[in-house]
Order: C-alpha cells, then structure tokens, then sequence
C-alpha cells in the first residue's frame, strides 16, 4: 500500500530538512501558517514502533524546527501531537507529530481542550502547493 507521506513527490519540494532518521514538511491542511509535521524516515505506524535512534532524531529535529517558528512566525507557544489509530484520528499510517506555532490572536484556540484541538468542527482550506513550499523555504532560512 502506498503511503500518503513517502510516495508523494510534492511533499518532498516542500521539505524543509532531512536527517537519517527523520524529516519535516508543512502540511497541505494547516490549522495555521507554519503547521508542521516531522515524521520517521522509516515508515512505521505507531510510537513503539520506533527506535531509540529514531525518537532521538524526532526531538532532536522538533528543536530545530520550533526554533525556526519562533524567528519566521514569531511563535509565542506550541501544540505538538501524534495521533495513533483510527479511533484516535490517525489517518495516515505513518507517525507524525503536528508542530503547531501559536501566538496571542491567531486562527486556532487559546485553551487546550483536547477534543476541540482535534476535532473541532468545521474544515481548514487546502493550501496551495506552491504556499506550503514558500513556507517550507522561509523555514529552512532559519536552520
């Protein structure tokens, strides 16, 4: 079965760094500018799946790329999260943590209730490729 993140070329014009272990990219469907996701080079399903290794690469990037937000967005704060199953709202079979900058009067929510962080209602409009890949090279100005 192909797999949303590793077989799709766009996703790679708007990488914004790669190691041996992981790699992060703005997501096509953000909850604000500068959403991004860092996934393992390997695709695996859930946390446990991981190695050591490859954990340690995550957060080691996860530094990188929050560091980035706060010089290109002026990220004040952060949501960081997985999902894991279907029941939980995984639909892509490839872990990946949601890096999501936050500030004082952005689109999201200011209080963190869960179930309105993931599954509020409504939609988010779909970037435009050419976007994401803009943000992805603002990103990568700062690393």
């Amino acid at each position: 079965m192909a797999c949303a993140f590793c077989d799709r070329a766009e996703i790679r014009g708007r990488e914004i760094q790669r190691t041996d272990l992981a790699w992060a990219f703005p997501t096509n469907i953000p909850i604000v500018p500068g959403h991004i996701l860092i996934c393992p080079i390997r695709c695996v399903k859930t946390f446990e799946s991981l190695t050591g290794a490859e954990i340690k690469a995550i957060f080691d990037l996860l530094a990188v790329i929050k560091a980035a937000l706060v010089r290109e967005f002026g990220a004040e704060g952060f949501n960081c999260a997985w999902n894991e199953g279907a029941v939980a709202g995984q639909t892509v079979p490839h872990l990946h943590l949601h890096v999501v900058p936050r500030q004082k009067g952005d689109a999201g929510i200011y209080h963190y209730e869960p179930r309105e962080f993931l599954y509020r209602p409504g939609t988010r409009q779909t970037s435009q490729e050419l976007e994401l890949q803009d943000v992805a090279a603002a990103i990568r100005r700062h690393i």
